[in-house]
């Protein structure tokens, strides 16, 4: 991944869709958000020729929790650490992700391979509401902080460190794997009435020099 298409920030008010380039500007629900295709422009190789090996997840998904085990919304708080102990990530800072200059998502460069991004067009997590992660599989260097996405299952847990000291922790109900021209806009960034978490990479083979998929985990707010 790099500046490329892929889910952006917000807008001051809401519009139609429109193509600008590669990316897609949507409405999504209360939230205005710039948003395009997918993350793209991971998996070029390094520069010794040597990209990190294609990846394919399985698709799977469980019920979102109940009332009654479902975490309860936190107060706004940016994150500053990500932990997804089944893909061997332990990460902090966390970087802020708006948009550039094409209105295209910014994204962590190459020398920041193994930090992640949150989207800040989003909530944070633990707030009401999806809030947006996103983190390198690998880049021009070779293999970035999401290396490891291939041994995340469903029930899984995500941990979030906040600024004000907590720790959100998310339990991933779903994973995807989809092509990039038809990434999942509204199911990633449409409205929810509980706190909830996207983390999205890339994968798949690499064509034209990027990965032809993103891989998204989709979790729910457990405490």
């Amino acid at each position: 991944m790099s500046s490329s298409p892929a889910p952006g920030a917000p807008a001051p008010e809401p519009r139609a869709p429109r193509r600008p380039g590669r990316g897609t500007i949507v409405a999504a629900s209360a939230l205005a958000v710039a948003l395009g295709g997918g993350l793209i422009a991971c998996g070029q190789g390094s520069a010794s020729g040597s990209p990190a090996p294609d990846v394919s997840v399985t698709d799977s998904a469980t019920t979102r929790p109940g009332k009654d085990t479902a975490g309860r919304p936190m107060k706004r708080s940016k994150p500053v650490r990500l932990a997804v102990p089944s893909a061997g990530v332990d990460a902090s800072p966390v970087l802020d992700l708006g948009l550039d200059a094409n209105q295209e998502l910014q994204v962590p460069s190459v020398a920041q391979a193994e930090r992640p991004g949150w989207y800040t067009g989003s909530v944070t997590p633990g707030e009401k509401g999806a809030s947006v992660l996103v983190a390198h599989y690998d880049t021009a260097e070779g293999p970035a902080l999401m290396r490891n996405v291939a041994r995340v299952r469903t029930g899984d847990l995500i941990e979030v460190g906040r600024a004000d000291g907590t720790t959100a922790e998310f339990r991933i109900r779903e994973i995807q794997q989809v092509d990039k021209k038809a990434f999942p806009t509204r199911k990633v960034y449409g409205a929810t009435d509980r706190p909830e978490l996207r983390l999205i990479t890339c994968g798949g083979p690499i064509e034209g020099g990027h990965r032809a998929d993103n891989i998204i985990l989709y979790a729910d707010l457990v405490r």
